[in-house]
Order: C-alpha cells, then structure tokens, then sequence
C-alpha cells in the first residue's frame, strides 16, 4: 500500500482551450481519472463494487498556479488525506516534470453511498485499510 499514488501523463491537443492551454475543467477529469487509478491499485474499487457501493463527488477545490500546454509531461499525485463517516477527503497535486513547476493542487471531498440507493452508507473498515492516510500535504 503506497500513501501517494503517482502517474506521468503528456498533455494532447484536446486538453487545451482557447487561451492555449489546458482548460481548468480538465484538471476536474483529471483528479477523477488519478483517484480511480489509486483506487484501483490499492483493491477499494473490487471491495465497493463486492458491497454494493460507490463514490459520488460532494465538491471539488482546485487553485491553478501555472499554466500547462500541449506536450508537456506531468506528474499527477493523489493521497486520501481523511476518512468520516461516509465521507472522504482526496487531495491532488499537478507538477510539470521539466521544471518541477507546480501547476495546480485540489481536493475532493468523496462521498461514499450505496448504489441501488444512491443513499451515503458508512464507509466500511475493508475500505479504509486500503489506504494510508496523509492528513498534511507532503512535500512531493
């Protein structure tokens, strides 16, 4: 189990607007993507599907600090910084590889409910253990 779960992407074409650089409406799609491949990887979305549940958005914050543009690589990295009852917090941080530039960091609050219901279930001790929490941002 990693506390931070990190992947490399290049920037395409259509992630970009007409301001000539990535739309922030992309950076919603992409903290999506990089919490389901961390999901993935730590065995929570096998245990939700088992149980019948799932995750629903409640918010997102995102504050931009840079700007990205078509071919650059970033690095995405995604941590759960807490659980609650049937909510949990995600935190996420966009880096350009070249620079090191920090190009934005978010958060998502993470509501978990029961799918035939769409109801907010308490989240269950088999998908807390999946992950390792990091309450404070690390230094990446």
């Amino acid at each position: 189990m990693q506390a931070i779960y990190r992947h490399r992407f290049t920037v395409g074409p259509e992630a970009i607007d007409t301001n000539g650089h990535v739309n922030n409406v992309v950076y919603v799609q992409w903290m999506q993507d990089i919490a389901v491949r961390h999901a993935d990887a730590a065995g929570c979305t096998d245990v939700t599907q088992r149980i019948g549940a799932t995750w629903v958005a409640r918010s997102h914050r995102i504050e931009y600090l840079s700007p990205a543009f078509t071919g650059d690589e970033i690095e995405a990295s995604t941590w759960v910084a807490s659980f609650r009852k049937v909510r949990s917090l995600r935190r996420y941080r966009f880096v350009r590889t070249s620079d090191n530039v920090t190009l934005a960091e978010g958060e998502t609050d993470w509501v978990f409910v029961a799918y035939a219901t769409g109801r907010p279930r308490s989240i269950p001790e088999p998908v807390t253990a999946a992950f390792e929490l990091l309450p404070d941002p690390p230094h990446l």
